[in-house]
């Protein structure tokens, strides 16, 4: 049988799109990505794992950690888990790429997924992960979803479900999802759905505060940034709360809220009216004519007499939680080694 196998998607899109443009914000550079991989190789087989499936791509991600990786072994040095390449026939530069990728790789026994990446990665991964615990690191536009964990922290704590040493009930969550219907078509999104009064989905980023209409939420962090920002400023929901939030957004509404859009963007948005999300209670959109969005990007065009409904379910990834897994692992003593075994600091971990 295959080594335990934990599988990391490097996006090497993440952190491109037109808001780093329109928000004045810093590109996530590729060689940091590569740096976090090689990190959580090291740290993933520190605590045991012995095979790391790795995603490839056209864009030098995948080549910079070959190449790493062969340099720490030229000079002796430390390398972690054994890294496999995971390559696609063809690559489309999109997210239909994320989402094979994953399909391939929880197909090759992948037992806990890193994604580097933002909130569209995630979704993009989530598709397809069906049961593999996902840990999502921010290396995104907006990331509302994503966690900011350092790489060899979360190398630890996914190594660690990898390996068995703990128990994935231990330490993850089912997340929420909501799921957009408009005709035979179906988008799911992890944090929110925006609809807008702009008719067709050109590049797909929502960052115009006057064209938004609709806003539903799965859950609204008041620390957020982009749309999910705007609900958790007027209300809080938590990623675990059994419901979510919709707003009615307007230009001309009497309450206004400044509210994050985008990194370096802080906007005035008018806010009409707030309901509660039930799970499992259908909404239909208001809107006759516009565009919907599925967790900051537009993918639906609405023209009149197109009917959509949005749907809070309980259905959604399921999540490795860093933190609850790393205090499990310490009561239990998954970290603790016999006493005089040799150890050897590595980026801040032992390798046992």
């Amino acid at each position: 049988m295959a080594a335990p196998s934990l599988a990391i998607v490097a996006n090497p899109m993440s952190g491109r799109d037109i808001r780093r443009l329109v928000a004045h914000a810093s590109v996530f550079p590729n060689t940091e990505k590569a740096s976090m991989v090689q990190r959580l190789v090291r740290a993933a087989g520190a605590v045991g794992v012995g095979r790391v499936l790795l995603s490839t791509d056209t864009m030098g991600v995948a080549r910079e950690v070959r190449r790493r990786l062969d340099a720490d072994r030229g000079r002796g040095g430390l390398v972690g888990a054994d890294v496999e390449f995971v390559e696609l026939d063809s690559y489309t530069g999109t997210a239909q790429d994320t989402t094979e990728l994953v399909r391939r790789m929880a197909s090759l026994g992948a037992r806990v997924l890193v994604v580097l990446g933002g909130d569209g990665t995630v979704r993009a991964a989530a598709g397809s992960s069906d049961l593999v615990p996902l840990l999502p690191l921010s290396t995104g536009t907006n990331n509302a979803f994503p966690h900011v964990w350092e790489a060899t922290v979360a190398g630890i704590a996914a190594g660690l479900v990898t390996v068995g040493a703990l128990d994935a009930a231990e330490a993850t969550y089912r997340a929420k999802a909501l799921r957009v219907r408009s005709g035979q078509r179906e988008e799911i999104a992890l944090v929110d759905v925006c609809v807008a009064s702009m008719a067709h989905v050109g590049a797909k980023a929502v960052w115009q505060p006057e064209t938004l209409r609709e806003l539903y939420c799965a859950f609204a962090e008041p620390h957020a940034i982009g749309l999910s920002s705007i609900a958790g400023i007027v209300h809080p929901v938590p990623r675990r709360s059994p419901g979510g939030v919709r707003v009615c957004l307007s230009p001309d509404a009497p309450r206004q809220v400044l509210a994050p859009l985008a990194p370096g963007l802080v906007s005035r948005v008018g806010v009409a009216g707030v309901v509660p999300l039930l799970i499992g209670a259908e909404h239909p959109v208001a809107v006759d004519r516009g565009t919907i969005a599925v967790d900051g990007e537009r993918e639906i065009e609405l023209g009149p007499g197109d009917l959509a409904t949005v749907t809070l379910t309980a259905d959604g990834p399921l999540i490795l939680d860093v933190a609850a897994a790393l205090g499990a692992a310490g009561e239990l003593g998954r970290l603790d080694v016999p006493a005089g075994d040799a150890v050897t600091a590595v980026d801040g971990i032992r390798d046992i």
